[in-house]
């Protein structure tokens, strides 16, 4: 249950009259502004983007949003003149804010490291903070956060320990990278089932590695790192810098660094993490757990490490007839079960109850951008799994059907990621190929290597509902009964769209416009 952490008014006051600066004016660096501003600190914001700041400008109040200079472009647009033209016009406008003399800086995790945007204000002294920081110390009370993170899985993870806390009876909604700021929930609560506005009683967090990088106040209850691949090395730089920032979410745990046990490495991060006084790890296994993990039983998952006798004996949680629902055909995909296993952890670090975690589940439904379908007509099988933004989730996807009947479609933001070994693996066996996005380059090369004979549609850039159109018509026509026509991208969607949401919206539109269903 929440507990008071001291004064609450007084730890906000602390912010009257502080001088921040906001760098990044997207869902979180406004909500940040607007809530920073409501606690009464002078704030600037700053963002390249001349149309996003002008929005931000007319809409937060109390704020001194920096108009950006437009840059001038290299000459012939040269790619390496361009990209010097925005590093100086960054610095410029980060200099005019450090100018008004800001104390401590919120940053946006989009933006990389390196950039002068980030590394000016560090380089300056200034207290950088994420979003998620800001959030932890203006919280109302000491309700427990629940970290979620991991290359692939952790929506669906954060969303499960939400049910499962909601099935304990706790107003646990899911967030993070959910739609909703962190910072406006601290400071404003969040609508419960009834409706009424309140602070959460636990905080399932979906939290990427790009915000883990500027979060270093937070003290989560319980964290679970669910695994690592090749992702956003675009803005990391490398693996181990990947890595790391993944890892520090088991950084100040309270009670439990959860991990799952068949992952390389998950161990050695809980080891060395720093973590605060009385926190131990939590080991999930698909075998017999030993004291201090979540493990299986025959056909059941116990627990084995909340339980108060935990050394002698376990409490019975779920069975996979429990995520039945979550399955199809073939029955219920290992990355279900494993999920189910982690938000259960989470969960009863969290204060649910043992016997509150089955019904939980039994209640619980993916995501409807992730492994969705969308229709079935002609024999032929449209699924929605826009989330696949990597090729690790795109790999999850293309195994669980079978090899010579898969359409694809894929393409989008790459993120640096190398696409070989994926392509290498699952090309061979489709039936086509429909490649979105801006860049296709990442996909194209490993295909024409690796199966040179598989049909290759490539979708021309353009307004994104039409985009999804012709893909659509495309993969239609390339499709046989039996087929399945498959939107797992392994790429981000913001080159083309707004998010993967978005882009799995405009799939399920295009698809139900060519069949004339609702």
């Amino acid at each position: 249950m929440s507990a008071p952490i001291g004064d609450v008014d007084a730890r906000r006051g602390a912010f009257r009259g502080a001088r921040a600066l906001v760098v990044g004016l997207g869902l979180t660096g406004e909500a940040a502004a607007r809530t920073l501003a409501a606690l009464g600190a002078d704030v600037v914001a700053i963002d390249t983007r001349p149309d996003v700041a002008a929005r931000a400008a007319a809409s937060l109040t109390g704020v001194l949003v920096l108009e950006p200079e437009p840059t001038a472009g290299g000459p012939h647009g040269d790619p390496q003149d361009e990209a010097a033209d925005r590093s100086r016009a960054a610095s410029a406008l980060v200099e005019r804010a450090l100018a008004l003399d800001p104390r401590l800086a919120v940053v946006s995790p989009g933006i990389p490291p390196a950039s002068p945007l980030i590394a000016l204000p560090r380089a300056a002294g200034l207290d950088v903070m994420s979003e998620f920081d800001l959030a932890w110390l203006v919280r109302a009370d000491d309700a427990p956060w629940l970290f979620v993170t991991g290359t692939n899985g952790k929506t669906t993870t954060a969303q499960m320990t939400s049910a499962l806390l909601r099935a304990g009876g706790l107003h646990a909604p899911p967030l993070g990278n959910m739609g909703v700021a962190v910072s406006t929930v601290a400071l404003e609560g969040i609508a419960d089932d009834a409706g009424v506005v309140r602070p959460p009683e636990a905080w399932p967090i979906e939290i990427a590695a790009l915000q883990l990088y500027d979060t270093h106040r937070a003290e989560p209850t319980a964290s679970i790192c669910l695994n690592v691949a090749e992702d956003h090395l675009d803005h990391f730089g490398s693996m181990a810098a990947y890595r790391a920032a993944k890892a520090s979410v088991y950084s100040r745990v309270r009670l439990a660094c959860v991990y799952p046990t068949w992952e390389d490495g998950a161990r050695a991060m809980v080891e060395e993490a720093g973590v605060l006084e009385g926190a131990r790890a939590v080991g999930l296994t698909l075998g017999v757990p030993g004291p201090s993990e979540i493990g299986v039983v025959e056909d059941l998952v116990v627990d084995r490490a909340f339980h108060p006798r935990r050394w002698t004996e376990a409490l019975a949680l779920f069975t996979p007839d429990d995520l039945a629902h979550l399955g199809g055909a073939a029955g219920v995909p290992p990355h279900v079960l494993t999920n189910a296993m982690a938000a259960a952890a989470l969960a009863r670090a969290g204060g649910t109850p043992a016997e509150a975690v089955a019904p939980g589940l039994r209640g619980f439904r993916l995501d409807a951008h992730r492994s969705a379908v969308v229709a079935q007509a002609d024999e032929i099988t449209w699924i929605n799994d826009s989330k696949a933004t990597n090729a690790h989730a795109a790999a999850a996807a293309l195994r669980a059907i079978p090899a010579g009947t898969v359409v694809w479609l894929a393409g989008g933001d790459a993120k640096g990621a190398d696409l070989e070994e994926l392509i290498a693996q699952y090309a061979p066996a489709m039936r086509a190929v429909v490649l979105l996005g801006v860049d296709r380059s990442p996909w194209l090369g490993p295909l024409r290597r690796h199966a040179p004979h598989l049909p290759v549609f490539e979708v021309p850039d353009g307004d994104d509902g039409e985009v999804m159109r012709v893909a659509v018509r495309a993969a239609r026509d390339h499709a046989r009964p039996g087929d399945t026509v498959l939107l797992a991208p392994a790429g981000a969607s913001w080159d083309q769209f707004r998010n993967y949401g978005h882009r799995g919206d405009a799939f399920a539109a295009a698809v139900r416009d060519l069949l004339g269903t609702a």
